[in-house]
């Protein structure tokens, strides 16, 4: 059988009628339970301008997560990049690579992490231009490396502190063209197919073809992130198969307010465009009982040509994301 190593990313949902302190608590003793487990990674999110969501500054939140953990490594899914200073990011991972040498992921992504507006406000200058973004990604890592791959613009900055090690560097990409960044400049790929279900593994395998050597990477690496739930009893995969079904619909418009409780979900009545979303939604999803989502989950491994898959659980009940994560660990 082929040996899976699995991994958590954690965007600080927050449940219903909780607050965003009861939700940074619960990350914190997720990954304290990751490591525990043996997960290999433990990856956080930034998120802007969504109310149920905590999860806004991962640079910070690391510092606290790394601290409460021992052995797993932790980083961002991701840094949303064109949001920010390529010089400030190379100089927060370099203070977290300073204080848990080896054990941090610098996760980069580049879309907003939210709306437009918002997006212009937390970095005024950001064009939303891809070669800004490229040139960013090399400026990055050209001061996480002292310079050493030559293609940064500013050779007389120094990011400091100096850290005597360079976090791991991915590119996030849910359609395929990050995934040419990461092969030109010699990073990792992680595949987000929670975010989108289509065109992944052809995305890796093109990201394989094109991949250039670097001294940060000399082999292509891939992991796929991808929403997922088990449990022994069916009743609470339907439960959160129902709230997933739900959430998605409601993140996807915008919607404010009160969550609903499960038993108004199970009340509402979709239209033929709601189910039709829904029926593509749940192709961004792994769940069943623990055979099933063994099934599913060298599937999917196989389908992306990867040992590496990293798990989302959002659910409301943290006792119910425990378990899943628990059975997870247990089924490799």
């Amino acid at each position: 059988m082929k040996k899976i190593k699995l991994g958590i990313l954690d965007q600080s949902i927050i449940a219903r009628q909780d607050t965003a302190v009861d939700a940074i608590r619960r990350t914190s003793a997720l990954v304290k339970l990751a490591d525990e487990l043996g997960y290999t990674r433990f990856w956080v999110s930034e998120h802007h301008n969504f109310p149920r969501i905590a999860g806004s500054t991962p640079e910070v939140l690391l510092a606290h997560l790394a601290g409460e953990a021992k052995r797993i490594r932790v980083g961002s899914g991701g840094i949303m990049l064109p949001n920010h200073s390529a010089l400030k990011m190379a100089e927060n991972f370099r203070m977290l690579e300073t204080l848990f040498p080896g054990r941090i992921d610098l996760g980069i992504g580049r879309a907003p992490g939210g709306d437009r507006q918002t997006a212009s406000l937390l970095n005024p200058s950001n064009t939303f231009n891809d070669q800004e973004f490229l040139q960013q990604l090399k400026d990055l890592r050209s001061w996480l490396t002292d310079h050493k791959s030559g293609e940064g613009n500013y050779d007389n900055i120094i990011a400091i502190p100096q850290a005597e090690t360079v976090p791991e560097m991915w590119i996030l990409s849910s359609s395929g063209g990050s995934g040419y960044f990461a092969a030109h400049l010699g990073m990792a790929l992680s595949f987000a197919h929670f975010i989108n279900p289509n065109g992944g593994p052809e995305a890796v395998q093109q990201y394989r073809q094109h991949f250039r050597p670097s001294e940060l990477l000399k082999e292509p690496q891939v992991n796929v992130g991808i929403f997922g739930f088990t449990s022994e009893k069916q009743e609470e995969i339907d439960r959160w198969l129902a709230e997933m079904d739900f959430r998605m619909l409601w993140i996807e418009t915008g919607a404010r307010g009160e969550y609903p409780t499960y038993e108004e979900i199970l009340e509402i009545e979709y239209t033929p465009a709601h189910l039709a979303r829904i029926e593509y939604n749940r192709k961004r999803m792994l769940y069943g009982t623990p055979d099933q989502m063994k099934a599913k989950l060298l599937q999917i491994a196989e389908d992306y040509d990867t040992d590496e898959i990293i798990l989302s659980t959002f659910a409301d009940d943290f006792e119910a994301v425990k378990n899943s994560v628990t059975i997870c660990a247990n089924l490799f």
